[in-house]
């Protein structure tokens, strides 16, 4: 029994502090879930459940709250997940388990986020300190292997021999294939004015090389802004599949491993392993790709340690261009996928690294 996704719908990927916001989490996700349900012409009543991917919110369930939202019916309990970046594509990898199991039919996966609304956190103190504001939480219970992760990207830059100026030019490559490719239709619900990702821009070698120093070779132009957005897909069982008689994509599996904590772009390289292990695939067979472009470098080392062919991979822009939503990250690059397969056929991967030294894979076919 195979798990197909029948229907896939993001938001643009807005720059925090732009179009998206004043929306709350519910505002931004509750019209892309109904999309992608119109989509797949399923009724709200037909769900089982709801698997939603979110890294930086305030807790409290955000999928019970989106799925409430978008009017989903009481029994939907939703199923909240973080796994940071990686989330987005493990919503998909839960709800191909669920349907496989027969546990459900019908799930809507994919993640949520507004880096514009995160809430304040604070961290507190055992000996009676005021409480401190904080960005990152611990990711390793070893403060010494738990980098920021602008100076572990360096770090990676550093061992690869991979230099600024082979970031910047992916970077700028990124740009520009996001300029010239325009979304699918059905990929993108308009949403306050946005019907495509506003980020991407004409990136020159100058003005690359004038960008602000982050870390080392990590600059503003080679590494992703934080952003707001969402993203999900529609994971059906074959029973159901084959029932409503959608033109669909398999989702044929995938995997997540971890890394050294220290290293966490590296982490890819072993779940793309592990997926293409785990669905029978090789490298060879893979027609187009999507890795996430947290940075630059990230990228380009996960193409090489995988072997990917590179002019397969994000050929129309990746986060580079458009921005982080970090628990939808995932998502929107399954979406950007299912609708390249579905135009253009083929076989298909998804592939993003999260922080602590983990990564997930995930293969598609049409």
């Amino acid at each position: 029994m195979t798990a197909h996704i029948i229907a896939a719908c993001r938001s643009a990927v807005v720059p925090r502090g732009g179009a998206f916001s004043a929306l709350s989490l519910d505002a931004l996700g509750a019209p892309v879930l109904r999309a992608a349900l119109s989509q797949a012409g399923i009724t709200s009543n037909q769900v089982d459940e709801v698997i939603l991917s979110n890294a930086i919110g305030g807790g409290g369930n955000p999928a019970r709250l989106v799925s409430l939202a978008a009017g989903l019916p009481d029994h939907v309990a939703g199923l909240s997940i973080d796994r940071q970046c990686a989330g987005g594509l493990d919503a998909l990898l839960l709800a191909k388990a669920l349907v496989e199991s027969g546990a459900a039919q019908i799930v809507v996966a994919g993640g949520v986020e507004s880096y514009s609304r995160r809430p304040q956190r604070l961290r507190t103190f055992a000996d009676g300190r005021p409480p401190q504001p904080y960005d990152q939480p611990p990711f390793t219970p070893w403060p010494d292997r738990d980098p920021d992760m602008a100076e572990a990207a360096d770090k990676l830059a550093q061992t690869s021999g991979i230099d600024r100026a082979a970031q910047d030019d992916w970077a700028i490559r990124s740009h520009a294939k996001a300029l010239t490719a325009a979304p699918y239709d059905g990929e993108i619900l308009s949403l306050e004015g946005q019907d495509r990702d506003p980020f991407a821009r004409q990136l020159s070698p100058a003005l690359a090389a004038r960008a602000k120093v982050v870390s080392g070779t990590i600059t503003a132009a080679n590494m992703a802004v934080a952003a707001d957005g969402a993203a999900f897909c529609v994971v059906v069982s074959e029973q159901m599949y084959r029932r409503l008689g959608h033109k669909g994509i398999a989702l044929l599996g995938g995997a997540t491993r971890g890394h050294a904590p220290d290293m966490p772009a590296l982490a890819p390289v072993a779940a793309i392993d592990a997926a293409l292990k785990t669905t029978g695939m090789r490298v060879r067979d893979i027609t187009s790709t999507e890795v996430m472009e947290a940075f630059a470098v990230q990228a380009i080392a996960c193409v090489q340690g995988a072997g990917l062919n590179p002019e397969r991979v994000n050929t129309g822009g990746g986060a580079l261009a458009r921005g982080h939503p970090i628990g939808a990250s995932g998502t929107v690059n399954a979406v950007r996928l299912y609708h390249t397969l579905l135009a253009e056929g083929g076989k298909g991967l998804a592939a993003i690294a999260a922080a602590g030294g983990i990564a997930t894979a995930l293969m598609l076919s049409a």
